[in-house]
């Protein structure tokens, strides 16, 4: 994939821009960062920002004591790192990932915005786990230059990268992105604009019946979790992996499926609901399914 002048992506100082410096946006802006490329790093809280400009800065300092990075690349990615609460700062971006609540409404309100923001050619792109891209990208001028590129967690870490095409997606923006993703180091997969894409349309219905197993009393948590690692060579069981996603996460990604595909199999668990609502989200918040307040 070449640039606009004709070189390789790899030789470019990309521009890319990240909204929201939750877990997500944190290890998207790392890996953006560590590649070579010019960061800001978005969030309208100050406090917030600071916080993740210094994890950020400490996993990189982590990885050239490891010798991962060498101590000069190490340096130029924390250089490569800027903050700021001015999604102004986004008008030069080649482009502006978005890893913000899951909520379509919010999603959109941040779209138009930057679709007023950011140079014609940039590329505006969802880490969206389940909302439709195509929805997304009709509130902007630009619905070619839309598409969904999904992160697992942490991003860092996790070799896949999910993207997705939305009805009007240009050849050129899904290569762009394509290339992005595998100058991070990724694998990518490919999935139609359908609720849920491959990933979670497939591992958050398990999530919610592991839930329907607790709800019912088929067996204690422990049991359930110690089943699917032991029994399928899980890494983590699914209710404990709930509790690292969040879940609050996993209910709004179930209510996606459940409004999307309009099946009464994709309903969240009254448990599930109970904890969201009861503030009980998951590793995040030191309690979900389990206590994380000792550890």
């Amino acid at each position: 994939m070449l640039s606009q002048q004709g070189l390789p992506l790899e030789a470019v100082k990309m521009c890319i821009g990240v909204v929201g410096c939750g877990q997500m946006g944190s290890g998207i802006a790392q890996l953006a960062a560590v590649n070579g490329c010019e960061v800001w790093l978005h969030d309208a809280d100050p406090m917030s920002l600071s916080k993740a400009h210094e994890s950020i800065s400490s996993r990189i300092e982590n990885l050239v004591l490891k010798g991962h990075l060498t101590k000069e690349k190490g340096t130029e990615a924390i250089r490569n790192l800027r903050c700021t609460s001015n999604l102004e700062d986004f008008h030069s971006a080649d482009m502006v990932i978005e890893a913000i609540v899951e909520s379509e409404d919010v999603k959109k309100k941040l779209f138009v915005q930057l679709d007023n923001i950011v140079k014609s050619s940039s590329i505006l792109a969802s880490n969206t786990s389940s909302i439709s891209i195509t929805r997304l990208a009709s509130v902007t001028s630009r619905p070619s230059q839309v598409i969904g590129m999904h992160f697992m967690n942490p991003p860092p870490v996790m070799k896949l990268v999910e993207i997705i095409r939305g009805a009007s997606t240009s050849d050129d923006t899904f290569n762009a992105t394509k290339s992005l993703a595998e100058r991070f180091g990724k694998k990518i997969v490919c999935s139609q604009d359908f609720s849920g894409f491959i990933v979670n349309r497939v591992l958050m219905p398990m999530i919610n019946e592991a839930f329907y197993a607790l709800y019912t009393g088929v067996a204690t948590k422990e049991d359930i979790d110690a089943g699917m690692k032991l029994g399928t060579n899980h890494p983590m069981g699914p209710l404990e992996l709930a509790d690292h996603i969040g879940l609050d996460v996993c209910l709004s990604i179930m209510r996606v499926l459940h409004a999307g595909l309009g099946d009464s199999k994709y309903l969240p668990c009254p448990l599930l609901v109970q904890y969201v609502d009861a503030g009980r989200v998951g590793r995040k918040k030191g309690v979900g399914v389990y206590n994380y307040s000792k550890i």
